[in-house]
Parts: C-alpha cells; structure tokens; sequence
C-alpha cells in the first residue's frame, strides 16, 4: 500500500516573459467508469478511493467521448546536441534548495551537469551527490509556455532507481502560483518512489483532497519488475470531467467529478508540465547506503494529442484484455467466419491488429466482424473481409476503455465473462465492467 505523501508545494517560479501557448482541444464530456480494473491500489494514509465499477454501470449510457485516432498537436522529441540545454521555448528551470515543502535534499540548477539532451535524442535529467555529501538535480516546467487542456498528454520515460530517488512527470494549474496550491490542482501522472521499483502512482491533489489525502491509486509492473530497467510511456488521457491514466497503453483508473465529493474539481482548465527528480523526501524517505549515484531520468518524448487514443492514423500492435491476455485469431486461420478468442500472448501475427481511423479493427488483411451484423446481445465476433459494412465499426470508448460496435450498441468481451486462453468473443451489453476493458495500440 502506498505511504502517505504531504506536499505543501513550494516553487521559485519566476513571471514567464513570453506569452502563455495554450493548448486546447474540443472534447464532448465523458461520464468514465472510475478506477476499474487490476493493479490500483487507494492511498495508505486514508486517501480517497475511487468509486467501484459496478457502482458505475450505468455511465456507459452517457459516453459521448470516443475516440481510436488523435492528431498530435505539440511534442518535444528532444533532438538535438549532445550537452545542450533543452528547448528554452518549451521548457523553464526552477532552481533552489530548501525541501520543496516536502524536506527533500536536492538543490535544483540550471547547469548541464544535471539536465542536458544526450544527442540520441533524448532529455537525461541527473540527480548528483556533490563532494560535499549534498544533491544536485533539475527540475523543468513549461509554465507560461506550453500548458495544454484536455487530450492525450504521455511522455517515454525511462525511470532512475534507488532509496530515497523520486521521479516525477506531473502538473500543476496555470494559475499557479497566483492561485495558491492545492486550490490551483495537481495532476501526477506518474511518480515513482525508490523502495517500490515495481510501481507508479497516479494522484490528483486539489482544494480538501490534498497532501497525505489525495485521490490516488497505483499500477504494478504486469510482471513485477522494475520500471527503472526499461522505457515506458505514462500518459492520461483528459476530458472535461474525467481523467484516465495509462502506463504503456493499458487503462488503470479514472477519476471524474464523482470522487472529490463535495470539493471542487479543478481540472477543466490549462495545466503546464514538470519533469523532476527530487532526493529523499517525506514520502519516499533519504538515501542510504544502497543509494547509488548518479542518478538519471532519460525522456524519450513529451507529446500532447488532441484527443485520447494517442496518435493519429493507423496503429498496429496487440490488443489486450483487463488481465493482459490477447485478442487473437483462432489457429491463424484467414478463412471467413474464423472465431475471434483470447489467447496468450505470443507475439504472432494472429494477434498483430491494426486500429484503423476508417473505424475498422484488422488483421491477417480481414477485419473484426458481428456475425451476420447482428445487433442481438450474444452475437458472435468473426474475422471477415473488410466491406464497410457497420458490423466492421468500432470504437474505443474513453474511461471504460470498451470497444463498442456503433451498430448494435454493444460492447465485445469474452463469452461467459471468462478471460481465459481459448475463450471465444462476442458483444454484449455495454456496463463498464473490467471484462470489457480493452487496450488498443
């Protein structure tokens, strides 16, 4: 279970002297199913918890955001020379030591010892012990520069590791700081504390929910290794009303108005980014012995899509269920009316699906098909030839991550309810349930 967090924060943010570039995008309003599925966790110092799926059922009803394409409306890919500063466009320093409200250790620079792209097209940020037994680090924000709302707002990171190392990719309202924290908001889309390598936390803190009492839950590595040994993308997606959190595509919570009760909800406003890594801290506790430094958090990317789904045009990879099995197509059989099961993954091209922005969902050249186009609960789902027929349309719905046929109203999921290895597909009654969760690529 998560330890308690209290962050009172504390910035050196200066006045941004360019003009403020806010990112919007029109999306309808999402009545998301809150925190569904395996892997969440709620705070261990009496934070809220969420609301359970079945007490959600009926939100399904009132999706209106669906979406399986995006277009990219601003990245920082950071290329460029290795040593260099990151874009002063985008990106600020906030500098200074002092805890940060949350008794760390580090002293956050401007220097290219502790923030610099690698020339492989990359942004390395470097917590460093000093010759005098202290820590240097860096923390960037975008305020006044790039402050998104609403979308697919991810970033590829690969995560440093040890006691006392805390990553953080997250965000604050930008009315910060002229609207005090926690009033401004705080959205945490992905923090990881050293002593739990296999977990990231997704936490909103605003006005009665903040501190040690915020709304937040956890995802576990699907094989309970460290994050610190790979890239990963953390990411929300982010409507009015509603925000969903991903780690590598797969949906662990979402939280709408309905779990902060009678507080505000401060989130249908612009947010700007910050990428940090603090030393010790309240939370994560302070280095000791095991704690080796340097220290780095390697970014790959930062992107900002203008609607959830993440990337525009045709995607192709796996498609998985709530418990990580695939979608795949019986034996690899190309013939028309071929099942549509759960299996294992095993990376063959049975299970290869292309999300197409036509609406189609495909692979081996066919596409996922309702048997006969029938609309009836209990339908069988086929592989078929592609004919533009609406028993071939499908769409991914934000929040419950169902993929629902338009034609018929419904929703596919495994026969019986069963996620097991074999077990055949088929639509059913959309009710925001974890066996209708599906993450696309």
């Amino acid at each position: 279970m998560r330890s308690t967090r209290h962050r009172t924060t504390r910035t050196a943010l200066t006045a941004a002297a360019a003009l403020a570039l806010v990112l919007s995008a029109s999306l309808a309003a999402s009545a998301a199913a809150p925190r569904t599925g395996a892997g969440v966790a709620p705070d261990g110092g009496g934070g809220r918890t969420a609301q359970s799926a079945e007490s959600a059922q009926s939100a399904e009803s009132a999706q209106s955001a669906e979406a399986v394409t995006a277009a990219l409306t601003w990245s920082d890919e950071f290329n460029g020379a290795a040593g260099s500063a990151p874009d002063g466009a985008n990106w600020n320093f906030e500098t200074g030591a002092g805890g940060w409200g949350n008794n760390e250790l580090q002293n956050y620079t401007s220097s290219r010892q502790n923030s610099a792209l690698d020339g492989n097209g990359n942004l390395v940020i470097t917590a460093r012990q000093d010759g005098n037994g202290g820590y240097t680090s860096a923390r960037l924000t975008t305020k006044g520069k790039v402050q998104p709302q609403y979308g697919r707002l991810e970033a590829r990171i690969k995560i440093p590791r040890g006691q006392g190392i805390w990553p953080a990719f997250w965000m604050l309202g930008g009315q910060f700081p002229g609207t005090p924290w926690p009033n401004s908001g705080e959205i945490d889309i992905m923090e990881n504390i050293g002593r739990e390598p296999h977990l990231v936390h997704g936490t909103l803190h605003g006005p009665g929910y903040s501190g040690g009492n915020p709304i937040t839950g956890h995802y576990m590595h699907p094989q309970g290794w460290s994050f610190a040994d790979d890239f990963h993308t953390f990411a929300i997606d982010w409507s009015p009303n509603s925000i969903t959190w991903l780690v590598d595509g797969n949906a662990y919570q979402t939280f709408t108005p309905a779990n902060t009760g009678s507080n505000p909800w401060v989130f249908n406003q612009p947010f700007f980014f910050i990428l940090n890594v603090a030393v010790g801290g309240n939370w994560p506790g302070y280095p000791d012995g095991t704690t080796q430094f340097p220290q780095q958090m390697v970014v790959d990317y930062v992107r900002v899509y203008d609607s959830t789904g993440g990337g525009g045009g045709s995607r192709t990879g796996t498609v998985t269920a709530s418990n990580g099995i695939c979608l795949d197509v019986a034996g690899a059989n190309t013939a028309n009316g071929t099942p549509i099961q759960l299996a294992t993954c095993n990376g063959n091209a049975a299970q290869q699906w292309t999300v197409g922005s036509d609406g189609t969902v495909r692979a081996l050249g066919k596409c996922l098909d309702v048997a006969g186009g029938g609309t009836a609960a209990g339908t069988p789902v086929q592989l078929w030839d592609c004919n533009g027929t609406g028993a071939q349309q499908w769409t991914h719905t934000s929040g419950t991550q169902a993929l629902r046929n338009p034609q018929s109203g419904r929703c596919l999921q495994p026969v019986g309810r069963v996620q097991n290895d074999g077990t055949r597909t088929e639509i059913a009654n959309c009710d925001g349930s974890a066996v209708q969760r599906w993450a696309l690529p």
